[in-house]
Parts: structure tokens; C-alpha cells; sequence
């Protein structure tokens, strides 16, 4: 080996050894993104797996998109903090893979809901509790203002007290479960509350209307937005970060301090 030769693999020897020895940055948490749906499938539902990425990159998570149930087991979810389940619809888990989200959450780890999330294991009493309300009925997307009802909770910085939002206002049933502690409203007097699907019929909730909320249960932690119908909204900074805020409590249990 010639003396040019030598220096030039002595350089390169040294910049491996260097390189290999430079820390890694590890992520902050891991995040299972789930798109499962048996019934109505979204087509936000690409623009949300878009949006779930940048998110990724902008705040240093780790995340893995799935839409196949049998990433639901006991063995897998031990690699995560927080499952998440966007725009998912219908009956998408069988008794096993129940079990293991059961187990997951009852272990203190995190649930994200997001838009049909509500509309998803209307048949499993536990995934009620843990989602908070089922969705009943929507009328046809319209624009209405939407009220944050509290700014105690992250994600919220960007919406104003009342915004502009143009979505799918969902109707809920009652609280499934205690504890419920809303985010966002609307007052139905600002948009057309009736629905009518042939069979089913809606009128909004003559009441209260929440649109987003956070609890504890079962050891874990369950957020929920039913904002997202929209392609749009997955392009919105405000709504990504709303669901970001979201994220991050339910991953880690962090709260704003008083």
C-alpha cells in the first residue's frame, strides 16, 4: 500500500469509527397509527396518514401506520405508548385483538380517537367507555363556529375562543363513562341540526354539544376529536396540532401546569 493509499484509508477508518460512535438522538415516544374501517371509508384518511407523518418528523416520534388488526396483539403494542385510531369505522377487532387494546391501555398506555373513531366497536361496551360517546347521525358538512370550552390541555394555542370550522357535526349519545372533560363545543343554533338517512333520523342533541374531550380510564389515557372529516383539515396546522396535543398527553401523561 503506497503512502497516499495509507492516509486516505486511515482517514476513512477514523470518520467510521467517529460516526459510530456519535449518540442517537432516540424518539420521545412511539405511536401506532390505526386505519382499519369495515363500513364508510374516508378519503381523508391518506391526507391523515400525510399529516401523522409530518407530525412525526416536527416533534421527533417514532410512528407505524397499519390498517391489518393482527398488529393488535399483546406482544406488538409493548413497542408503543399510544395507539392511535384515525377515521377508523365498523367492527374492526376480533375477541384477541380486544383483549390486547384492553390490556394495552389497563397497562398506562395512551388512546387517540379521531372523527369516526366514534363511529367504530359500537358492539363492545369497554371501547365505548374508553371513546367516551358513540356517534348516532351527522347532518351534511356545513361551517359553524366552534367554541373552545378550556385551555388547560395542549393543542388548543392555535384556535381562537370561537373559530370558523367546516365539518361533519356529529351527534353523540350519553357518556359511556364518568370523567369526560371537554375541549371544544358548538351551539346548534349555528348550523342545520337535521339529518335523515332513511332509517335514521337526527336532530342534534338538543343541549350541550361537545366536539372534543380527554379523560383517564382503566389506567390509560383516551383523547378524542371528531374533527377531521375533511381532507383540508389534515393541511391545517391548527387541527394538526390540536391532534398533536393529543398525542403527546395521551403518550405521556404531561399536562400544561397551572
Amino acid at each position: 500500500m503506497n503512502q497516499t493509499r495509507f492516509y486516505i484509508f486511515s482517514f476513512s477508518l477514523i470518520l467510521l469509527v467517529i460516526t459510530s460512535i456519535q449518540p442517537v438522538s432516540a424518539k420521545q415516544f412511539k405511536v401506532l397509527l390505526f386505519t382499519k374501517t369495515t363500513e364508510w371509508h374516508h378519503e381523508s384518511i391518506l391526507d391523515g396518514v400525510t399529516a401523522m407523518r409530518k407530525l412525526s418528523q416536527k416533534h421527533h416520534f417514532d410512528l407505524e401506520w397499519h390498517e391489518d388488526a393482527t398488529r393488535i396483539n399483546a406482544e406488538n403494542l409493548a413497542n408503543f405508548d399510544v395507539i392511535v385510531f384515525l377515521c377508523t369505522t365498523g367492527q374492526v377487532l376480533d375477541n384477541e385483538q380486544r383483549e390486547s387494546l384492553k390490556g394495552f391501555v389497563q397497562s398506562g398506555k395512551g388512546f387517540v380517537g379521531v372523527h369516526s373513531a366514534a363511529d367504530t366497536e359500537s358492539q363492545w361496551p369497554w371501547y365505548g367507555k374508553l371513546i367516551g360517546r358513540n356517534f348516532i347521525i351527522h347532518p351534511p358538512v356545513q361551517t359553524a363556529p366552534v367554541k373552545v370550552e378550556r385551555r388547560d390541555f395542549y393543542g388548543l394555542e392555535g384556535f381562537q375562543d370561537t373559530f370558523l370550522w367546516t365539518d361533519e357535526w356529529y351527534d353523540f349519545g350519553p357518556e359511556n363513562v364518568s370523567g369526560l372533560n371537554y375541549l371544544l363545543s358548538i351551539n346548534e343554533r349555528d348550523y342545520d341540526t337535521k339529518s335523515d338517512w332513511g332509517d335514521r333520523k337526527g336532530n342534534g342533541m338538543r343541549g350541550f354539544h361537545p366536539l372534543a374531550w380527554f379523560h383517564e380510564f382503566d389506567g390509560g389515557r383516551s383523547f378524542y376529536t371528531s374533527l377531521g372529516h375533511l381532507p383540508e383539515s389534515y393541511r391545517d396546522q391548527r387541527f394538526t396540532e390540536h391532534l398533536y396535543g393529543g398525542i403527546f398527553w395521551a403518550a405521556t401523561g404531561k399536562r400544561p401546569q397551572p
